[in-house]
């Protein structure tokens, strides 16, 4: 398969202090790619700068070979990327439904087929369709963070912390979702501080850190790996 994303050269900037410095990552289509690392490592200046949310100092981010410099969020939406932010932003005095719509707001055609392919995917929040988004479980957050997402019709959805603050059963089933998302045709892009459930999940993995990439490889691979394993999974050498 061809490669739906590149990052060639990457650097961008907060205030002279450079978060990203110049990385070079691919993202190729149909598969689930992570980048793990610790706080202030840059993994989510990434994701915000192909969102088109931070304006990169330079390098590019093409996607489908075109490149996202200078395009507005939205216009980054209307080719097909989508971002599920971290700490998941719901609107919490809309309904789940609105919640969603929200989500389909570039598109012109029809929103029902896809509305239901959400409700498939996450029949809890088809029991709260009508439920203002304020008062769902933190879990129920993330599913319609998720569903709000994929009501853009994406080829490529980022994922910023999606388990954090979640229940171990319900970051189970967060990652269940993932790779049910994955399986239907959509390339994911994952940012997870459980290097071990991101290490699991993923085809390939890229480790990052201070705005830098330390190594990359196949996500298993890097399961194994002793450096890896002391750094961001608790396990001694």
């Amino acid at each position: 398969m061809a490669n739906i994303l590149e990052i060639k050269n990457l650097v961008v900037s907060y205030g002279g202090i450079e978060a990203v410095k110049g990385i070079d990552l691919t993202v190729e289509e149909g598969k689930i790619v992570t980048l793990v690392g610790s706080n202030g490592a840059g993994k989510s200046t990434t994701l915000k700068s192909i969102a088109g949310l931070v304006k990169p100092k330079s390098g590019d981010i093409l996607f489908n070979g075109q490149s996202l410099l200078g395009k507005s969020t939205d216009q980054i939406v209307s080719t097909g990327v989508t971002l599920v932010p971290e700490g998941r932003r719901v609107f919490p005095n809309l309904t789940v439904e609105e919640n969603l719509r929200i989500g389909a707001y570039l598109r012109k055609d029809s929103v029902k087929e896809d509305m239901e392919k959400v409700y498939e995917l996450f029949p809890r929040l088809k029991e709260r369709e009508w439920q203002l988004a304020g008062t769902l479980s933190g879990g129920e957050q993330q599913m319609l963070a998720v569903g709000r997402a994929l009501m853009a019709k994406p080829k490529l959805v980022m994922m910023d912390e999606p388990s954090l603050g979640l229940a171990p059963l319900v970051v189970k089933g967060i990652f269940d979702i993932i790779r049910e998302i994955n399986r239907q045709g959509i390339t994911v892009l994952l940012i997870e501080q459980n290097a071990n459930m991101a290490l699991k999940t993923a085809d390939w993995a890229y480790v990052m850190q201070t705005g830098t990439i330390l190594m990359q490889g196949e996500g298993k691979e890097l399961l194994e790996n002793e450096e890896v394993k002391a750094a961001y999974l608790g396990k001694a050498k």
